[in-house]
């Protein structure tokens, strides 16, 4: 039978805390953070509210857009600025293209076309809410820094 030592128990120490600390500092992917959390989700309330709106002149509804947009810039700006969060500002980079079938897209299109049909909305909302939802869910599977 092997005896253990004291140094071969503070080395089997001594690699497991680097072990620990190498597999958090190459984490691929942000610590959970429930404030983008909210706001992801707070906004995508917001979002199908206003989307509701583009039966009516865009023009009516200007000042509610521009708050949406600037909400949508504020997330997007501090998601950009939180560590290893590459994926999520990838989805953010979609939902928020002023050239794509999102939200971005969405708001681009109502104010070219000054307003849009109610089943358009429809159609669109049911594109525009589940992208929400994944940026959100992405968020909730992070990992909580208490389970670290």
């Amino acid at each position: 039978m092997q005896k253990i030592t004291s140094t071969q128990t503070f080395g089997q120490k001594i690699l497991l805390i680097i072990s620990v600390i190498i597999v958090i500092g190459c984490a691929s992917i942000s610590q959970f953070d429930q404030y983008a959390y909210v706001q992801t989700t707070s906004l995508k309330v917001d979002a199908l509210q206003v989307m509701d709106l583009a039966v009516d002149e865009f023009n009516d509804h200007a000042d509610e857009v521009k708050t949406l947009k600037a909400n949508l810039q504020k997330i997007y700006e501090y998601e950009k600025n939180r560590p290893k969060n590459e994926i999520t500002i990838k989805m953010w980079d979609k939902l928020l293209d002023e050239d794509g079938h999102l939200i971005g897209g969405f708001l681009e299109k109502w104010e070219e076309d000054s307003s849009l049909s109610e089943f358009f909305i429809n159609e669109a909302k049911k594109t525009i809410g589940p992208a929400f939802d994944q940026i959100a869910q992405l968020e909730s599977k992070k990992i909580k820094p208490s389970e670290i």
